[in-house]
C-alpha cells in the first residue's frame, strides 16, 4: 500500500462518514397493517390484503425472539410480506415486543401455548376457519414446530424457514458455543438477558464480514464525482438500504430469562426437541403429531442455522405431503437478498396456493367469524360468559403473577 492509496482510502472513509453522520430519512415495515389483538407486550398484526379475494386460509408468520420481524418487510422491493400479499395471501405476523421487568419469568410454554396459541385462536375467530397456515422463521420456526406438534388440529400447513430442530451438530459455531455456555449463570445474573449481549455473540460468529467488510464495501460503492447528481441520488438510495439493515441488526430485544434458559438448555444443549422429549404444558412435544403438509426451506450458506440442523425435521414428522427446498443464499439473504423475491417467495407461494383452499375451493369458507366452532377460543369463552365481548381476558403475564402467588400453574385463558 502506497501513500496515494492511503489518501484515496481516507477520502472514501471521510466521505462515507459524512453521509452516515447526516443520514437521509428512511423507514422500515411500511406495508399497510393494523393491530387486531394484543396481550402484554405481544401484538398480532394483520396486513391489509392487496387483492380483492385472498386465498381463504390465512398465514400466521412467527418470527424469532431475537431481532425483529420487520426483516420480512424491510422495504417495498425487499419485502417477503408484501410479496405474499401480492400473491393473494391473507397475512398476519406476531410482534413479540420488548420484554422487561416481570417478563423474566415467562417460559417457553408461555410463548408457545400462551401468546402464540392465543394469536392463532384470534385469527381462527376472525377468519371463521378451524385451521391456518403457520410460517415459522428461524427460532420462530422452532416455536411453530412445537405448536404444530401440540395443536395439529389448528394447523393446515406448516412452513419452516431456516428453522433449527436438531441442535446436535458441530457444523455451526453457534451450536458449538452453546454447548459450553453457562446458561444458568447468565440468566441468574441478568434476569432479563440483554439483547446487546446476544447480538454481540452473533456478530462474533462472522466478525470480519459483519463488523468490517460491510463498511469497507459501503465506502467503496459510494464514491462519486462532486457534479454527478445521478450517482449521488443512487448513493442516497444505497445508504438508506444500508441503514435499514443496520437498524434491524442492532434492534435486539432483551430476552425473558426463563424462556432463554429452557430454549438454550433443552434445545441447544440437550437436543430434546428432535428426540420428542421436550416438555411443554406438562406434555412431551411429539413431532410425530405433525401430520399436516410441511414445507421445509433452508439457506445453503446459512452461518447461523446449518442445514444439518433443519433437514431432520422432514424425517421426524408423520406428514405424507412434505417437501424440502434449499436456496443458494445465506441466513439473511433468504429474506432480503436478490433470490428472495425472484425464487424463494415465488416457490413458497406456489407450494401454498393449492393447499390454501377449502375443500378444493377458493370462494367458500366453512363458517363465519360469528359462528361458534368446536375448540375455538371464542366458543370456549362464550360457554363461560355468554358473550365473547363480556369476557374479561386475563393475559399470560397476569396468569403468571397469579400462578406465583397461588403456587400453582393454571392454564392460559383463551380469548
Amino acid at each position: 500500500m502506497n501513500g496515494i492509496n492511503l489518501i484515496e482510502d481516507f477520502d472514501k472513509f471521510k466521505y462515507g462518514m459524512e453521509l452516515l453522520l447526516k443520514p437521509p430519512e428512511f423507514s422500515v415495515g411500511t406495508t399497510p397493517s393494523e393491530v387486531v389483538f394484543s396481550e402484554d407486550k405481544m401484538k398480532l398484526i394483520h396486513y391489509i390484503p392487496t387483492v380483492e379475494k385472498p386465498h381463504p386460509v390465512p398465514i400466521l408468520i412467527v418470527y424469532a425472539l431475537v431481532n425483529r420481524y420487520y426483516i420480512l418487510d424491510l422495504q417495498p422491493d425487499k419485502s417477503v410480506i408484501k410479496k405474499l400479499l401480492d400473491e393473494g395471501f391473507d397475512v398476519y405476523v406476531i410482534d413479540w415486543g420488548y420484554p422487561s421487568g416481570a417478563d423474566r419469568y415467562l417460559t417457553l410454554d408461555d410463548y408457545v401455548n400462551g401468546y402464540l396459541n392465543n394469536a392463532a385462536d384470534k385469527i381462527r375467530d376472525l377468519s371463521g376457519l378451524d385451521k391456518l397456515t403457520l410460517l415459522g422463521v428461524c427460532q420462530g420456526g422452532t416455536f411453530a414446530v412445537m405448536y404444530a406438534a401440540q395443536h395439529p388440529e389448528k394447523v393446515k400447513n406448516l412452513v419452516t424457514l431456516v428453522a433449527p430442530v436438531d441442535f446436535d451438530t458441530d457444523k455451526g459455531i453457534l451450536n458449538l458455543w452453546s454447548k459450553s455456555l453457562d446458561v444458568d449463570k447468565i440468566v441468574d445474573y441478568y434476569g432479563i438477558v440483554p439483547g446487546d449481549f446476544l447480538n454481540s455473540a452473533f456478530l462474533l460468529l462472522d466478525p470480519f464480514r459483519l463488523m468490517i467488510d460491510k463498511y469497507v464495501g459501503m465506502f467503496d460503492r459510494i464514491e462519486c464525482n462532486p457534479d454527478d447528481i445521478t450517482c449521488q441520488l443512487r448513493n442516497e438510495d444505497y445508504i438508506k438500504n444500508f441503514l435499514r439493515m443496520e437498524k434491524w441488526i442492532f434492534d435486539s430485544p432483551d430476552q425473558a430469562g426463563e424462556t432463554f434458559r429452557q430454549f438454550m438448555k433443552d434445545c441447544y444443549q440437550k437436543n430434546l426437541l428432535i428426540k420428542n422429549e421436550l416438555m411443554l404444558n406438562g406434555k412431551k412435544v411429539n413431532l410425530k403429531n405433525i401430520n399436516m403438509p410441511l414445507l421445509n426451506v433452508m439457506a445453503e450458506f446459512d452461518h447461523l442455522v446449518h442445514n444439518d440442523s433443519s433437514k431432520p425435521l422432514s424425517g421426524a414428522v408423520s406428514s405424507t405431503d412434505k417437501e424440502t427446498l434449499v436456496f443458494p443464499t445465506g441466513h439473511i439473504g433468504i429474506f432480503v437478498g436478490s433470490k428472495s423475491q425472484k425464487e424463494v417467495c415465488p416457490k413458497i407461494s406456489a407450494w401454498l396456493k393449492p393447499r390454501s383452499l377449502i375443500n378444493g375451493k377458493a370462494e367458500e369458507k366453512t363458517g363465519s367469524a360469528n359462528e361458534e366452532r368446536p375448540g375455538s377460543a371464542k366458543g370456549k369463552s362464550e360457554e363461560k360468559t355468554g358473550s365473547a365481548n363480556e369476557e374479561k381476558h386475563e393475559s399470560v403475564k397476569g396468569k403468571k403473577a397469579k400462578t406465583k402467588k397461588d403456587e400453582s400453574r393454571s392454564k392460559v385463558n383463551k380469548i
